[in-house]
Formats: structure tokens, C-alpha cells, sequence
């Protein structure tokens, strides 16, 4: 099984260390109180952090991401308006990630999901997917088959280029919930 080390310790990375653990990996954390002074233990990295800390995390940890799968969930959303998306038109996050990580495998996972969804494994009524995008594809099958072990759905949605729908579609999702139109306990689902 699969190492993985998650940056961040909040609702989020709490959620997916409950999925990842579930199924057997070992998962560590490197918290924001450690700063530059973590160790990165996983052959998967997950950043579960707000899209405005990644670039503090690449500067400090590029050395030790280097060769890893390193996993964004970010929604790259502007957060003093709550009203865009703060990457280039047609650009993405993940993509941001992998040009500032040449030699990491990025991939696009959990922006689509909320912590309750993977906690719970529903959304609303149906069960909760994760979908995942990459260029790697033993990298996707990597986190996919830790994601399906922890009893949740994982489908691969592509390549990395997909990270930019993927990231419009976890901003309407975050802006209807933080509007009250769904619940953080709901969300968009997939049914196959």
C-alpha cells in the first residue's frame, strides 16, 4: 500500500487521512506550525491546504517533492471576494504545480469533494466520488486504488488539462454552498 504524506491538519486533510486510512495506508502530516522544517515521508503528497499556501509549500519543499506524486486539491478561488478564480483563463492550479515541480507527477484530486461528502462517503443521497486528473497514469491508478480501498468511488477524469474544469466546477460548487443553496454535506455527484 501506498505512503502518504498530506499537508495540512483541517477539515479537509482530516477527511482524506480518514479515506486514505481507511484502506490500509500509512499517512503522516506536516502541519503549518512546522513550516519549512517538515519531513516529506510519502510517495504521495497531498497539499490539503487553501490554494493561497502553495506556493510558500513548493518554495520550502521543491527538493523533497521532487520525483513524488504530489496530489492538489486546491480550488484556486479569489477569498477576499469569493468571486473568481485567480489562475490565468484556461490555466489551472495543478498545472501551475507541475510547471513549478518538473520532475513530481501532479494530479487533480478531492476539489470536487467536501469533507463531510468523504467522511460520510455520500453526497446527498448518493455515494461520493473522487475525480481524478493527471498525466501519470500509474499515478492515477496509484491514488485511485488507495481512494477505492478507503471504500469511496475514484474516477479518472483525464489529463491534468481537465484541472481546469475540475476547479470550476469545486468554485460553483463552494460558492453554492457558502451561498446556501446546497449543503456542505451535498454537492455534485456522479452516477455511472
Amino acid at each position: 500500500m501506498a505512503t502518504f504524506t498530506i499537508f495540512g491538519t483541517g477539515s479537509m486533510a482530516t477527511a482524506i487521512d480518514g479515506v486514505l486510512s481507511a484502506g490500509g495506508a500509512q499517512v503522516d502530516h506536516i502541519s503549518h506550525d512546522q513550516g519549512a522544517n517538515g519531513t516529506v515521508t510519502g510517495e504521495v503528497v497531498v497539499l490539503a491546504v487553501p490554494y493561497p499556501a502553495v506556493a510558500g509549500i513548493l518554495g520550502a519543499y521543491a527538493e523533497q517533492l521532487a520525483g513524488k506524486v504530489v496530489v492538489d486539491i486546491t480550488n484556486p478561488l479569489n477569498f477576499e471576494t469569493f468571486d473568481e478564480l485567480v489562475v490565468a483563463a484556461g490555466d489551472s492550479a495543478a498545472a501551475e504545480i507541475q510547471r513549478a515541480l518538473p520532475d513530481a507527477r501532479v494530479l487533480k484530486a478531492f476539489n470536487t469533494n467536501f469533507a463531510a461528502t468523504l467522511a460520510s462517503g455520500k453526497a446527498g443521497e448518493s455515494a461520493t466520488t473522487v475525480l481524478v486528473a493527471g498525466d501519470d497514469a500509474e499515478a492515477k491508478s496509484l491514488l485511485a486504488s488507495a481512494i477505492e480501498a478507503g471504500g469511496i468511488a475514484a474516477v479518472d477524469a483525464g489529463s491534468l488539462q481537465r484541472a481546469h474544469e475540475l476547479e470550476a466546477i469545486g468554485f460553483l460548487q463552494l460558492t453554492l454552498a457558502a451561498g446556501e443553496k446546497i449543503s456542505w454535506a451535498g454537492g455534485f455527484s456522479l452516477n455511472k
